[in-house]
């Protein structure tokens, strides 16, 4: 199965960005990558409707630039890849494993771009991605968005070549988020990979409510809206995030401050999966 990147609509999704189309750079990408993750969240409220309409190019395009919603990574991560690869960027797709590097699955899809021989990672489909690409050096950091990104060599050779690892910086304390291997990626192993994570009775993308989306403050602070099974929180560059909680009867109102419209029936059917969730 081969990547259907011919297919996007690139002048729809730069109009619903507010992107522009620049020769491929380095400055340009990070551009281009804050655009999509202020624009698109990060959110499973498909799967928790169990309505999710798969991965190919032609649904992720529908329903990120023309039903205005979001979803995860094998979806970010396949729209972003079609519209570097539109543009003339040197880019790959990479899975990487979100947690125990010998225990988890493959299951989250990143971008690795090349200029002039060094590479970066794209990241816009993780849940709270960074804003930037960031390369594949030990050490490497960006401090762009709610919290710094930092890359690391993994302590040891993981299957499939070297292993790359991003982690965050919260509260003082750095995170592990997840770790990149080097075997190629072909559109038949999003595909698996999605339906793992969407019918998996394991899988906490069943079973948690996920809504993340970036933005700016007034004073160009950037902030972070989320919304999980039990609370709303907006977070903030400096500062502990301000949580309340909330009834599910106005989770259409919260999806469409986070940038994901909801139908009328879509945010009833929802509120009942969520109180159901809640026990």
């Amino acid at each position: 199965m081969t990547w259907d990147t011919a297919d996007l609509d690139l002048d729809a999704y730069l109009a619903r960005t507010g992107a522009t189309a620049e020769p491929p750079s380095l400055e340009a990408l990070g551009r281009l990558q804050t655009a999509h993750v202020r624009t698109f969240p990060f959110e499973n409220l498909d799967v928790l409707l169990e309505q999710h309409p798969g991965v190919s190019l032609a649904a992720v395009q529908d329903k990120f630039v023309r039903r205005h919603r979001g979803g995860y990574c094998f979806e970010h991560g396949t729209l972003f890849h079609a519209v570097l690869t539109q543009l003339g960027y040197d880019v790959e797709p990479r899975l990487a494993r979100v947690g125990d590097a010998q225990a988890s699955p493959r299951t989250h899809l990143v971008l690795i771009v090349t200029f002039d021989g060094r590479r970066y990672m794209s990241d816009p489909g993780i849940g709270i991605p960074p804003l930037v690409p960031i390369e594949l050096a030990d050490g490497a950091e960006t401090e762009t968005g709610l919290w710094p990104h930092q890359i690391r060599v993994a302590d040891s050779e993981q299957p499939g070549g070297q292993a790359w690892q991003l982690w965050r910086k919260r509260a003082g304390d750095w995170e592990f988020m997840h770790s990149i291997d080097e075997l190629p990626v072909r559109r038949v192993d999003v595909e698996m990979g999605h339906h793992w994570t969407s019918t998996a009775p394991t899988t906490h993308f069943r079973t948690s409510l996920m809504l993340n989306r970036h933005g700016l403050d007034p004073d160009g602070t950037p902030t972070l809206l989320t919304v999980t099974l039990d609370y709303v929180a907006i977070g903030r560059a400096a500062g502990e995030p301000e949580r309340h909680d909330y009834d599910p009867d106005d989770l259409q109102d919260l999806a469409q401050r986070a940038g994901a419209n909801l139908s009328d029936d879509e945010a009833k059917r929802l509120a009942v999966r969520v109180r159901e969730l809640r026990g």
